[in-house]
């Protein structure tokens, strides 16, 4: 944990961390002070009458506290804009890092997981360095302190806290090594709980259509009784801590008392002295309590920085080649290619086909046969498990990911737009198009239609756009990236049969010398490709060929043909 907070301790932030804790040095030492100089006045003052000592001890005093002051909000503001700065500068780099993992990390780590460490957990490191730049030398110095000054005006008295502070360190070490276990999972409960209301609030229309809301209802519960369940028995332990402290510090008080009133009667000790030791001994009491916080937050953040680092610690199984290499054209090949998703079953099996640059491509087959899989493969958002993935005769985990993910452009199945506007978010394909460009392109895939204005507001989740609109803008914004590769996953399923025949059109027009591939579950939009790509459940390659050829050969591919477009289809084939 401190190694990941000392990396983060930057700039500005690197004078902060050094002089807050002088600023402390000097509060503290400014509250050592106070009770030997109350002793001062107990025995010297008030023991003789003498008014002035009294007012001139007194303002010393006062000064003293002034002092203290200065130095408790300068370490107190020091220490917060460094807290603030690690912080930023942490989650900064982890939402960078989580931009460099491949979709088989991110399957891994989930997205309520990512979402609850890069807010919960930075937060509670944030936390530990406020506590660590105030408490971690606060508490130290001022237990350390007031046993130095108890020593030097009793020695007696002061054997008290060789007693006292080996069972306090005891019942601390106990709690800690029974607390961060428990920490760690009440912050994967965490991720459950945000796992499930992410869930509901992304599809709080469909849980409303099939009046779910109190199936949903006893889900969230579920899991939130279970974090509700984990954090009573971590907190439960941290604050057990917290009252043995208490009573030790208590019968202390009371010892020194006890101890101190016989040697007052003997006559070696001063009324003053005493007083001046329980105070002191307050001061180490205030002082305990506050590292057992300490302690507390530290079991909290040690969970919060283990999680953290698990991201960073993460390689992406999919990298930048060391000497890239330029591909010489752009067919695409696939040599018998096996794919799994981690150690589940294989969803591509043993497949070998050549694309060639310039080719209409349809991909067909029954649902979750792989045709988005296969896809995925060539601008490498996975790696092969078996076999290679070819462009221009050079495998794709030898091409640099910049000159690799210009040449392919890729709308997936989810059209996923950001919150903006339109031209924003058509700006993802080219940043530095035209306005002219993008209505040219939006002409192209049909959404010239419905963009009035460039600067209209794009919601979260773009919600105030259709399924078919969606697509359509998603399809733009591929379109402006010109790119040699255009993959369109299913991306017109939500569009009128008319309106795609026109998109069809234009992007075939569009697209002169560009391989377009399409993945489709409706036939028709396939028929008049260059060559047909047919996949079976089991992830094989079935059959490849035209239209009319296939209608012969595969029973499979004639199988979905009559079931779309009637008997007559055969018998025209």
């Amino acid at each position: 944990m401190f190694k990941l907070i000392s990396q983060y301790i930057k700039g500005t932030a690197v004078a902060c961390a050094v002089f807050a804790p002088v600023f402390m040095f000097l509060e503290v030492f400014m509250d050592l002070q106070q009770p030997t100089l109350m002793a001062d006045i107990v025995n010297n003052g008030v023991a003789n009458a003498d008014m002035h000592y009294v007012l001139a001890t007194g303002l010393r005093m006062i000064i003293c506290s002034l002092l203290g002051l200065l130095g408790g909000v300068g370490c107190c503001f020091l220490a917060c804009f460094t807290a603030v700065s690690v912080s930023g500068h942490l989650r900064t780099s982890l939402f960078a890092k989580i931009q460099t993992l491949s979709f088989t990390e991110l399957d891994e780590l989930k997205t309520a997981s990512l979402i609850t460490r890069m807010t919960n957990d930075v937060v509670q490191l944030q936390h530990m360095v406020m506590m660590l730049l105030r408490g971690m030398i606060r508490s130290p110095l001022l237990c350390i302190g007031g046993i130095f000054m108890s020593f030097r005006l009793s020695p007696r008295l002061a054997v008290i806290f060789c007693v006292v502070l080996p069972i306090l360190i005891a019942c601390t070490v106990l709690v800690l090594t029974k607390t961060i276990p428990l920490y760690t999972k009440m912050q994967g409960q965490i991720d459950s709980v945000n796992t499930v209301m992410r869930e509901n609030l992304l599809g709080v229309r469909v849980v409303k259509a099939f009046t779910m809301e109190r199936k949903q209802l006893g889900r969230f519960s579920e899991v939130n009784a279970g974090l509700v369940d984990i954090s009573i028995r971590a907190q439960s332990a941290t604050f057990l801590l917290m009252p043995i402290v208490t009573l030790v510090m208590n019968i202390s008080v009371v010892a020194i008392l006890w101890l101190g009133g016989n040697m007052e009667v003997a006559g070696t000790v001063e009324a003053g002295t005493i007083m001046a030791f329980v105070n002191y001994m307050m001061q180490i009491t205030n002082s305990l309590v506050m590292l057992v916080n300490l302690f507390l937050s530290f079991s909290r953040a040690q969970a919060s920085a283990k999680r953290i680092t698990e991201v960073f610690a993460k390689e992406s199984s999919v990298s930048e080649p060391e000497k890239p290499l330029e591909p010489q054209g752009f067919d695409i090949e696939f040599k018998d290619v096996s794919f799994r998703y981690g150690t589940g079953a294989f969803v591509l099996k043993n497949i070998s086909l050549t694309l060639k640059q310039g080719q209409r491509v349809g991909i067909i087959g029954t649902t979750g046969c792989g045709k988005s899989t296969l896809v995925s493969l060539i601008p490498r958002l996975y790696d092969t498990t078996h076999g290679s993935v070819s462009i221009g005769g050079v495998d794709v985990r030898n091409i640099s990911f910049s000159v690799l993910r210009e040449s392919v452009g890729v709308v997936l199945q989810e059209s996923l737009l950001f919150s903006g506007s339109i031209g924003d978010n058509l700006r993802f394909g080219d940043s530095g198009a035209s306005d002219d460009e993008l209505f040219r392109a939006a002409e192209i895939s049909q959404a010239r239609e419905f963009i009035g204005d460039l600067n209209s507001r794009v919601e979260q989740r773009a919600k105030n756009f259709s399924g078919g609109q969606k697509q359509r803008l998603s399809i733009t914004r591929t379109l402006l990236k010109k790119p040699k590769i255009l993959i369109l996953d299913d991306s017109a399923s939500a569009v009128d049969l008319d309106t795609e025949a026109k998109m069809q059109a234009g992007i075939r027009e569009g697209m002169t010398g560009s391989t377009i591939i399409l993945i489709a579950q409706r036939i028709s939009t396939v028929m008049d490709c260059d060559t047909i790509l047919v996949l079976d459940q089991s992830g094989r390659l079935a059959a490849e060929g035209r239209h009319s050829e296939l209608m012969q050969s595969c029973e499979l591919y004639r199988s979905i043909a009559v079931s779309q477009l009637g008997e007559e289809a055969v018998i025209c084939a």
